[in-house]
C-alpha cells in the first residue's frame, strides 16, 4: 500500500513538475506575432507567412518575380529584412514598376538577396554583434554585398551601401526557415 502511494505521488509530482515547466515555457504558450493583420506562425517558412501579409505584397509580388519562392521556402536558415509596402513606396517614382519588368529580373533579384542574410539572426544576436562592433555590425548579404547593423535609440537600423537607412519596425517574426525582422526602408545595393 505505501508502495502504490508513493508511485502515484511520484507521478503526480512529475506531471506537476512536466506541466509546470511546460506552462513556463515562452515558446510553448507564446502568440504568434500579427504581421500586416495576419499571424505569422512559427512552423510556417518565410514565404507561406508573407503571403498573408497585407503590409508585404510588393515584396510577395517582387520575389514571384525574381522567381526567388522556391528559395526562400528552402530549409534556410535565412534572416530577412522584409520591407513593408510603404517602404516600396519611398522609392523615386516608378522604380517598382520598373524592377518588376522581365528584363530587369537580374537587378530584381539583386535588390531583394541585398536583404536576406545567411543564418537565424535574432534581434539581440544582431544588437549584441553591433555593441562588439563598437555600436555597428556588418552583414554579408546572400547578394554578396554587405549591410551594416547599427543601435539606433534602442532599436537595430540597417544602413545599405549607399548609406540609405531603415528601421527595424518588427523585430523577431520566427519562421521555420528564419527569421524575419519588418523593415521601414528599401536597403539599395551599389
Amino acid at each position: 500500500m505505501k508502495r502504490t502511494v508513493n508511485v502515484a505521488l511520484g507521478a503526480a509530482m512529475s506531471l506537476l513538475v512536466f506541466g509546470a515547466s511546460a506552462s513556463l515555457d515562452p515558446t510553448f504558450a507564446q502568440e504568434p506575432v500579427t504581421v500586416g493583420g495576419a499571424p505569422m506562425f512559427a512552423n510556417k517558412n518565410i514565404v507561406e507567412n508573407a503571403v498573408n501579409s497585407k503590409d508585404h505584397t510588393t515584396l510577395v509580388a517582387a520575389v514571384k518575380a525574381a522567381g526567388l519562392v522556391d528559395t526562400l521556402m528552402g530549409p534556410g536558415p535565412f534572416t530577412v529584412f522584409a520591407p513593408t509596402n510603404a517602404a516600396f513606396g519611398k522609392l523615386p517614382a516608378g522604380t517598382v514598376d520598373m524592377l518588376l519588368k522581365p528584363d530587369q529580373k537580374a537587378k530584381l533579384t539583386a535588390v531583394l538577396t541585398y536583404h536576406v542574410v545567411p543564418g537565424n539572426l535574432t534581434g539581440a544576436q544582431l544588437m549584441a554583434d553591433a555593441k562588439a562592433g563598437g555600436s555597428k555590425a556588418m552583414l554579408k548579404t546572400v547578394q554578396g554585398e554587405t549591410l551594416k547593423v547599427a543601435m539606433a535609440g534602442g532599436k537595430l537600423e540597417i544602413i545599405d551601401a549607399k548609406g540609405g537607412k531603415s528601421m527595424v519596425t518588427i523585430p523577431d517574426v520566427k519562421q521555420s526557415n528564419g527569421v524575419i525582422h519588418v523593415v521601414d526602408t528599401v536597403l539599395m545595393p551599389k
